[in-house]
């Protein structure tokens, strides 16, 4: 029974993080949205510890759970969407035939999933020591892949100050007449 453990926990939470991320998706409520969020990224986190990957799995808890979704649950609280804002959830052609395609899809992909995972070669030692450790993580981060990362810093900033930008902004804009106008009337403020 103890060998199976390892599977059975990979199968339970590989269903969560699928569900949590199906939940994103159809419901209306943003809170619970970024609660569904949460659910799928936690569950990451425990199949990335079933893997022997812990700085991933600590890595996608600090980043995700604690940071991106944090982040995602301010801007909600600050949008402060009443449910008549958000309407009502209607079927139409569209998300009918959306989900029709990505049925058809899981279908048509599945059973060449099983069949595409290489088995283990009788001989094999697995991955080398060291593998997967902060050590070698960190000297690939910020060695051959340090240009990706940075770049993804500074894309990740825009995006903060884009969303302060529009946080900011007045319901009625004020008429300006060129942009060097609009910049120093918003660092005024």
């Amino acid at each position: 029974m103890s060998h199976l453990l390892p599977d059975i926990l990979f199968y339970v939470f590989s269903a969560l993080s699928v569900a949590g991320a199906v939940l994103v998706l159809v419901n209306r409520n943003p809170m619970t949205c970024a609660m569904s969020l949460v659910v799928s990224v936690l569950s990451l986190a425990i199949l990335y510890l079933l893997l022997s990957a812990h700085f991933l799995a600590v890595a996608q808890m600090i980043v995700y759970a604690g940071a991106i979704v944090v982040l995602f649950i301010f801007v909600i609280m600050l949008l402060n969407l009443t449910d008549e804002e958000l309407g009502r959830f209607r079927f139409s052609l569209f998300k009918t035939i959306g989900a029709f395609v990505a049925v058809a899809t899981l279908l048509a992909v599945a059973p060449d999933i099983r069949v595409s995972i290489p088995a283990p070669a009788a001989g094999d030692a697995g991955a080398p020591a060291g593998y997967g450790s902060t050590k070698a993580v960190g000297k690939l981060l910020f060695g051959e892949f340090l240009l990706p990362f940075e770049l993804t810093s500074i894309l990740i900033l825009s995006a903060m100050v884009a969303g302060v930008v529009l946080a900011k902004r007045e319901l009625q804009p004020k008429k300006t007449h060129s942009l060097v106008d609009w910049l120093l009337g918003f660092f005024r403020t």
